[in-house]
């Protein structure tokens, strides 16, 4: 190797190390999450170009619920209030934002029939904080999210997983 192209190959290393890093963090991601108040379980996976969405796999009802068939209620749009929230995709657009960080995407929520911006930070204990804002970051609310192994109970379901 000519010292010449030394700058070149370490810039090289260095990009594909950062992309490797960011395809092994989006892997550990990737999977089904207890959402922290423990009613939803979200299957977070790959979307369009490359970015991590999610979806709705579990819904918890109580026997007083208000919404027994777990549907979109308080959606904003009349026409979208009778769609189940089962397989309901409620997260979208995050891409990697350094390691074990996503942002730029938003996420709905169903209890309110609101959208917010958000972000996502895998920490070292393996929970998934799952940021919603309007605006910025700062004016916003932090779930801790944990990991579901198995498969979820039937959606939606009166069992707690």
């Amino acid at each position: 190797m000519k010292l010449a192209n030394a700058p070149r190959t370490v810039i090289s290393a260095a990009l594909l190390l950062a992309a490797l890093f960011a395809h092994a963090s989006a892997q550990e991601v990737e999977g089904r999450w207890l959402t922290e108040p423990r009613n939803g379980i979200v299957d977070i996976y790959r979307c369009e170009a490359g970015a991590l969405c999610g979806r709705l796999v579990w819904v918890l009802i109580k026997p007083s619920d208000e919404n027994p068939q777990a549907t979109d209620n308080h959606n904003p749009s009349a026409a979208l209030r009778a769609r189940p929230l089962c397989g309901l995709q409620i997260m979208s657009g995050f891409n990697p934002d350094g390691q074990a960080h996503w942002s730029g995407g938003s996420i709905y929520d169903p209890q309110s029939g609101k959208t917010y911006s958000a972000n996502m930070t895998l920490r070292s204990d393996g929970t998934l904080g799952v940021r919603g804002y309007i605006g910025t970051p700062l004016l916003g609310r932090t779930q801790d999210w944990t990991r579901y192994a198995g498969n979820p109970p039937r959606c939606p379901s009166f069992a707690s997983p």
